[in-house]
């Protein structure tokens, strides 16, 4: 039986997780929180604020494996020279103050949830992303995860610490936020997006199918410092999205035809080119690697886990 701990258990990510790992057999969990968590099960622990004082050492103590998924997100509308050093502090020194800490406590492997933003925000006019791509993160979420990435990796280097870097796409499910919540409602309520002549490709990935992934590799002894992007190998376009969540709620997808390059020029004069790039630009993923290497491949299709979103909506509205 592996004993893990897992950061970031309140998170959208963290609770998936925690949600399928209870339920094994095979591991025993203890789940770490930045702030008190009354209602959590099992062996848990506060840990505070996460920064390169933080003191992990009660968690740490004879665990094999750390997930860690707690981070400081990507804000819209945030100051840039205000939130460098926020992202730095959470996202840098505190991963990597408790991969030293794991270290000298004897974990054996960390498994690190970075992001798809360390190689950069688009495909368009490029090939498709991979492991093999020169690093270029834009803003300072992508920036923090890639200093954070090689900050592990040189740990590795220098002990018997396993590292495993996962770097997901945008992540869907049940529960889900941000611009994805945001499309789910304006479809949901019918109102007419004008995306009916977006022919783009994005990769995502659902929430189920990286935490299949991120057990994986819990003990496969090829995951061992190694990077993998992932995606539910279904790439799909904005317009074809709609009309996916609009199929799994039930409604009917309503869409009208503005061209692309004139809704880009309008996006960039108000300000919200950040968001056109990822309703009508290219991001693509190969997911190759995690496939070959670990013999995995996603247990859900994209249909599946929108029909989950569905009917957690539903039933969230409901209560």
């Amino acid at each position: 039986m592996k004993k893990i701990l897992l950061t970031g258990a309140s998170g959208f990510l963290g609770q998936r997780i925690a949600r399928y790992l209870e339920n094994s057999a095979e591991n025993q969990l203890s789940l770490a929180f930045r702030k008190k968590n009354f209602l959590a099960k099992g062996k848990h622990f506060c840990t505070g604020d996460i920064n390169n004082s933080t003191d992990f050492s009660a968690a740490l103590l004879g665990q094999d494996i750390v997930i860690h998924t707690a981070a400081r997100v990507h804000i819209m509308r945030e100051n840039l020279s205000e939130s460098l050093p926020k992202f730095w502090m959470i996202n840098v020194e505190g991963t990597l103050n408790l991969a030293r800490q794991a270290v000298k406590a004897g974990v054996k492997r960390f498994i690190f949830i970075s992001s798809i933003k360390v190689n950069g925000e688009l495909t368009t006019g490029l090939n498709i992303f991979s492991e093999h791509d020169t690093p270029n993160p834009q803003d300072p979420y992508g920036l923090s995860k890639y200093e954070a990435e090689q900050g592990l990796l040189d740990i590795a280097n220098g002990s018997d610490m396993e590292i495993v870097i996962i770097r997901p796409p945008l992540i869907y499910g049940p529960g889900v936020k941000g611009n994805f919540a945001t499309l789910i409602k304006f479809v949901r309520f019918g109102f007419p997006l004008p995306l009916g002549l977006v022919d783009n490709r994005r990769s995502l990935v659902s929430l189920d199918n990286l935490v299949d992934l991120i057990v994986t590799c819990i003990d496969h002894p090829n995951a061992r410092n190694q990077i993998f992007l992932v995606s539910d190998r279904q790439d799909v376009s904005s317009l074809e999205l709609v009309k996916k969540i609009a199929k799994a709620f039930g409604t009917k997808s309503r869409t009208f035809p503005i061209p692309v390059a004139l809704m880009m020029i309008a996006a960039k004069l108000i300000g919200k080119d950040v968001i056109a790039d990822r309703l009508f630009c290219d991001l693509r993923v190969d997911s190759s690697k995690a496939e070959k290497l670990l013999e995995w491949a996603p247990i859900f299709s994209m249909d599946e886990q929108l029909k989950e979103i569905a009917a957690f909506e539903k039933l969230d509205i409901n209560k």
